[in-house]
């Protein structure tokens, strides 16, 4: 007697779930595509009835306004200077804090890193003015350095790397490098760091993000035209009466279009490190 063997079902994802992604989608682009409209136009566009969806025709020309009123290339530059020195001193520094609170044994480890993780929970508002207090005493108002080196470290980034790091790396594997004379650094950069390296580059990708849109402390912070950040510069382009939305919608779209072409070539690295960089129950 032959018997038939099982077929396996397939679970189908349902088409609902396709619809409700979709919608997410357009929520989620709707915002960057209405701003595009808008820099293509003028203010009018924003306040009209039934509002216009298709762009407009003076896109080149806000722009050339935006490159004429505010220095918007030294911006760009200046942006890109902060946020990539913020964004691979986090990606190094806190993976190095990680390592030590994971796997280095010393007196005080566990009641510093809560105390690490308890700053989390402290408002950003409040350590501006010890944090400028801090800036002014070191001569470095008016400057860019003022801005990379607060973020060069954050709590955020030692518990990420202090989590994978504690999950991904084993014990036996550490003491075999100390077995065979290897010091402390080298462990970190030889065989912890190559491990950890997809969640560090995700934590650095975060940081640059971060300070790529920060607007508050440069706003504090600096003071000369040719310091400004690309935030800064953008609120530069409104005047205290009024506020041109066409010209502050170009000034934005340019400001978000180095994020979009990033995004483009570490969009799939983005999420096979968010993916590695899972912690494991």
């Amino acid at each position: 007697m032959t018997t038939t063997p099982r077929r396996h079902r397939v679970n189908r994802t349902p088409w609902w779930v396709y619809g409700l992604l979709g919608v997410m989608v357009l929520v989620s682009v709707f915002p960057l595509y209405w701003m595009f409209v808008v820099s293509t136009t003028d203010s009018a566009t924003a306040y009209s009835l039934p509002p216009h969806v298709l762009p407009g025709r003076n896109f080149l020309h806000l722009a050339g306004l935006v490159f004429d009123i505010v220095p918007f290339v030294n911006a760009l530059l200046n942006s890109l200077i902060v946020a990539t020195a913020i964004g691979t001193g986090q990606a190094l520094l806190c993976a190095l804090a990680g390592f030590a609170f994971a796997k280095l044994s010393f007196r005080g480890r566990d009641t510093l890193f809560l105390i690490v993780v308890l700053t989390m929970t402290v408002p950003t508002q409040l350590s501006v003015v010890p944090q400028y207090l801090v800036i002014s005493e070191l001569g470095w108002v008016d400057s860019l350095q003022a801005l990379i080196v607060p973020g060069l470290v954050s709590a955020f980034g030692i518990f990420w790397m202090r989590q994978h790091i504690a999950h991904a790396i084993d014990d036996e594997l550490l003491q075999a490098a100390r077995v065979d004379g290897a010091t402390t650094w080298q462990i970190f950069w030889r065989i912890a760091f190559p491990l950890v390296r997809p969640a560090a580059f995700v934590l650095g990708l975060f940081g640059f993000v971060t300070a790529w849109n920060d607007f508050l402390w440069p706003f504090i912070v600096l003071k000369s035209p040719d310091k400004y950040t690309i935030q800064i510069a953008i609120k530069a382009l409104q005047s205290s009466r009024d506020i041109d939305l066409g010209l502050a919608m170009s000034g934005s779209f340019l400001a978000t279009l180095p994020l979009l072409v990033l995004f483009v070539f570490v969009g799939r690295r983005l999420v096979s490190g968010i993916m590695e960089g899972a912690f494991k129950g």
